[in-house]
């Protein structure tokens, strides 16, 4: 597996990213995992192959697993209209609320058709971006929380009907939060640790936190690229914390808890693809049929060459007569990027830093396959059991 070994390197060193892992998995076997660089720059401190990354879009994966649990056990359906389940979440009181949220289904939130673009010309934007904001909108605390954040945006107008087209949204995975934590009556992050992680042996994968001083214990740091970690300072999102480091209070990660705020491993994470890749090496934790409903269809986007469209949680290329599925993920400090291959193949890459160019998610993924390329003969050991 030397091909991985240099490829990552010369990645890494060449959009100054202290430090990464990486990890393979074949016909269900962990075959290869590595940390390179380090977790912490300042103590000199290395990347264990098993360190905690956040690993920001990639938990959109784990949130539509946990949706399609809840119509395994016969609490939801994909084509369920969205409002009766949060309808508690009352925008504020002088607000008009567009009459299209009626309309917005599950399956919409899922594939990111459910009415918002963040990219649209003179006027889009992600209300996660706009913590304070939408506090103040609807007079609740600041940062905005998931919920808040859903107030405020009942009192602004969808960005095209529901179902019409694709457009990348964070704000329908946060949605997808609240559902999951109405309908099963439990903290989100708590249903989905006893129904999706656990099942499969992800027992480290956890939520997030803002702040350096909540990371876990072995958690890396988060660095932008040409800085220390303390800079670049930015106002805080937390009032009266003053400047702090982007990565560290510049955003409000506990807001998208559903969208973009776990923090795992490679090992945790290729244990979760072999759980829902409707492969029989691995168990899977959810039907074929649930499986086919995440992968086979979905809402069309362009990609180049191939059909490619997002399903659920996942973004999906036909080809070869299987199709490769794949997420990545980008916060300050954070690269990811996770692939379940046509070919029997799956992998991750986490990273504690992004690069400055405009698409750091396709660059890596780019790169990770160019290190499978480069290899020419597999192990066959299953490295599985010396993560506990």
């Amino acid at each position: 597996m030397a091909s991985y070994d240099q490829t990552i390197t010369d990645f890494m060193r060449k959009l100054s990213i202290p430090g990464g892992a990486v990890a393979v998995m074949r016909d269900g076997k962990l075959i290869y995992a590595r940390g390179f660089g380090y977790a912490d720059v300042e103590n000199k401190t290395l990347v264990r192959p098993d360190a905690q990354f956040r690993i920001a879009s990639v938990s959109k994966t784990i949130t539509a697993t946990a949706i399609m649990k809840l119509v395994e056990e016969g609490k939801l359906k994909l084509d369920d209209r969205v409002a009766p389940f949060i309808a508690h979440l009352t925008p504020a009181p002088a607000a008009t609320v567009d009459p299209r949220w009626e309309q917005i289904t599950i399956r919409q939130l899922l594939n990111h058709t459910g009415g918002w673009d963040r990219n649209k010309p003179n006027g889009g934007f992600d209300p996660i971006d706009r913590p304070l904001i939408a506090a103040a909108a609807v007079n609740a605390p600041a940062p905005a929380s998931a919920e808040t954040l859903i107030r405020y945006m009942k009192g602004m107008p969808l960005d095209f009907n529901p179902g019409e087209k694709f457009a990348y949204s964070n704000f329908g995975y946060i949605i997808l939060g609240r559902v999951i934590e109405r309908v099963s009556g439990m903290p989100y992050k708590e249903y989905v640790r006893a129904r999706v992680l656990q099942p499969v042996g992800a027992n480290r994968t956890q939520q997030g936190k803002s702040r350096m001083l909540d990371a876990l214990a072995d958690e890396v740091k988060y660095y932008s690229p040409g800085f220390d970690v303390t800079g670049p300072l930015v106002p805080s999102v937390f009032p009266g914390e003053g400047s702090v480091p982007l990565t560290y209070g510049g955003f409000h990660l506990e807001a998208g808890d559903a969208s973009g705020a776990w923090v795992s491993s490679t090992i945790d994470l290729l244990q979760l693809v072999g759980g829902i890749d409707g492969r029989a090496s691995r168990p899977d934790i959810l039907s074929a049929a649930l499986i086919a409903e995440m992968t086979s269809t979905g809402a069309p986007f362009g990609c180049g060459s191939g059909a490619c469209y997002y399903g659920a949680g996942w973004f999906v290329r036909t080809t070869q007569g299987d199709a490769t599925w794949w997420h990545g993920g980008s916060l300050p400090g954070t690269t990811s990027m996770l692939v379940r291959s046509y070919h029997n193949f799956s992998w991750i890459g986490l990273f504690n830093a992004r690069s400055l160019t405009p698409n750091s998610e396709a660059e890596l993924d780019a790169v990770l396959w160019s290190a499978l390329a480069g290899v020419t003969s597999f192990p066959t050991h299953d490295l599985f059991s010396t993560f506990p």
